[in-house]
């Protein structure tokens, strides 16, 4: 066997478009941020649910 026996395929990407290589978001949010908000409001509904209608006075 030689070098050359590799089969080699046209390159390309076959029509797909990588939108994501160049897009860069303004914001950034770490995900221990988004954890901790989701704790925050979990905590905050479960407070509201048990003594909601002694803080809207009904």
């Amino acid at each position: 066997m030689g070098k050359n026996d590799k089969i080699s395929m046209p390159s390309g990407i076959g029509g797909l478009v990588r939108y994501f290589d160049d897009y860069k978001s303004l914001l950034q949010i770490k995900p221990g941020y988004i954890i901790v908000l989701v704790v925050v409001i979990i905590i905050l509904e479960i407070i509201l649910h048990s003594q909601g209608f002694g803080f809207l006075g009904l």
